[in-house]
Order: C-alpha cells, then sequence, then structure tokens
C-alpha cells in the first residue's frame, strides 16, 4: 500500500507557535524532490508536545499542501487508547490515506493488552492502520506473533518497524504475508531492510536530503542495487548525524542551516550542543548541502 521514500515531517515552530508557512513550504518542498507520502505529527513531528488542536491543525496543513498529490501518513498513535481513537478520527475526517499508531508507550502493555489496544481503534475508525513498532522509545516491542494475529484485521496494513533487527521483516513477511506493508524506521539499513522484505523507510534524513532518500529507494524498485548502495553509503555520515542527539533536534538544526525553518525544539528538547552542531554540519557540508 505504502512504498518509497517517507518524510517523518518536523513541525517548525517560531516563538514557540507552529510555523504554519515554513510546515507548508516543506511539504511542497518535499513533493518536488520526489518523496512517495509524507507523515505529519510522527515523533519527528515533536506529537508530544503538541495540543490536540495543534496535533489537528498539522495534519490538516499537511494535506492541504499536499493536494492529493502523495498520501498522507497521519500520527494517531497515544498510550490512552481512548486518545488514539479520537486522533484517528480526525485523520480520517482530515482525508489521511492511514493513521500511523505507535505501541502505547509507559503503560507496558502485554501482548494482549497491544492486540485489544489495536482492535479498539480499528473498531471505532474506519481507516488503514499502520502499526509503529519502536521498543527503543516505547519500551514494550511487538511480538511477530502479535502482529501476525493483528494483520489478519482489514485496516490493519502495515508496520513502520524501528526495532533495528534486521530478521524482523523476514519474519514478519512470513508470518503476515507479501500483502503487509513494512516500512523501516531506521535510515541507516533502509537498504538492507528492502532486501529483507520491506517497501520503504519512514525517514528522517529524507527531511532535508529527500530527493537523495527518494532516488535510493526509486532506483531499488528498479533493481538498480548498485546506485541504491552508493546512495545510502553516501548518505552514512548525514543518517549517522541526524541522530547524534535526540531525533528532531539534529535534523531541525540541519533544516535551520539550509534555510527551510528554525531549529527551535520544545522543552524538553533543547538546542542541540555545539559539538553535534559541527558534526551536523560537517555532514551537511560534505554533501554540498551547505
Amino acid at each position: 500500500m505504502f512504498q518509497g521514500s517517507i518524510p517523518a515531517l518536523i513541525t517548525p515552530f517560531k516563538n514557540a507557535q507552529i510555523d504554519e508557512q515554513a510546515f507548508q513550504d516543506h511539504v511542497e518542498w518535499q513533493i518536488e524532490q520526489g518523496s512517495d507520502a509524507l507523515v505529519p505529527v510522527g515523533t519527528t513531528g515533536e506529537s508530544p508536545t503538541l495540543s490536540h488542536q495543534e496535533h489537528h491543525r498539522v495534519v490538516e496543513l499537511c494535506l492541504e499542501a499536499a493536494k492529493g498529490r502523495v498520501p498522507v501518513i497521519a500520527g494517531t498513535g497515544s498510550n490512552n487508547t481512548a486518545e488514539a481513537i479520537s486522533l484517528q478520527k480526525h485523520a480520517k475526517k482530515a482525508g489521511a490515506a492511514a493513521g500511523l499508531v505507535v505501541t502505547p508507550y509507559y503503560n507496558k502493555p502485554t501482548q494482549a493488552g497491544l492486540i485489544a489496544h489495536y482492535k479498539a481503534i480499528h473498531d471505532a475508525v474506519d481507516l488503514p492502520i499502520v502499526i509503529y513498532n519502536i521498543p527503543g522509545r516505547s519500551i514494550i516491542d511487538m511480538s511477530v506473533e502479535t502482529m501476525a494475529e493483528l494483520s489478519k484485521l482489514p485496516n490493519i496494513v502495515g508496520v513502520k518497524d524501528a526495532t533495528g533487527d534486521l530478521t524482523r521483516p523476514l519474519n514478519t513477511y512470513l508470518a503476515c504475508g507479501a500483502d503487509f506493508c513494512q516500512l523501516s524506521g531506521e535510515d541507516a539499513t533502509a537498504v538492507q531492510f528492502l532486501s529483507a522484505g520491506g517497501t520503504g523507510c519512514i525517514s528522517v534524513t529524507a527531511n532535508i536530503a529527500p530527493k537523495l532518500c527518494a532516488d535510493m529507494q526509486r532506483a531499488w524498485r528498479e533493481g538498480d542495487i548498485k546506485t541504491a548502495m552508493d546512495i545510502q553509503f553516501k548518505l552514512l555520515p548525514l543518517h549517522n548525524a541526524m541522530f547524534c542527539e535526540s531525533s528532531p533536534g539534529p535534523v531541525k538544526y540541519a533544516a535551520e542551516l539550509m534555510g527551510r525553518c528554525s531549529s527551535e525544539t520544545r522543552l524538553p528538547l533543547v538546542e542541540i550542543a555545539e559539538t553535534s552542531k559541527e558534526r551536523v554540519r560537517k555532514a551537511l557540508a560534505d554533501l554540498d548541502m551547505i
């Protein structure tokens, strides 16, 4: 259902408010550069510190700017099932193609709890769901067996896999079938993930290198493995720089250096350290991006 390079969009701020023009300009640039879909209000979009009103507004701004040219997968996850249902309802009403629903963080539900959580969202809203499995942030890891059970539900269509385990997409493919969409959540292993049965990557780096990320994914789809790997090697220092501190601090700083928006984040995220800034500057300069 979803494939290619899918940026997890940053949410630009200006004087503590959403910079709506910068955000919509960013969406337009992403599409011009070849991105295959867009994810607003994910973790990279600082969803934990957006109010519900702001969350809704960013989804609406993204859809308004995209004008149906690429699918929009709205971040709709929460560790509160009722809140996730509410966000999913808004995404459907606004016109999103799907909701990206993270596993419930902090609560630490069992696998049975995960099934109940996703089934409740699925049954409440007729909109495709992409599961977001990221144990590093949410602590819990959805098992392949649990994902296989959930994949039987018609509107649970895929996963953003940020486990870092490259045997996972292989096992998920066997358990969930070829039609279950598998998207990498890790830029540094995007090509390896494709080789293990993936169809694309929900990317942080694509915020600032959208054409390179899209070209890499397209080369793979066209069977040009050498070109895909050449681009991945070229991008690797930039991928690494984007995670030298908690995202989206580094990628927002990179966007500021490129003149795209302010590097402003919301607490508890703070301005990245000077050593991190230098690492980001060097990675951009080496690619002639600044």
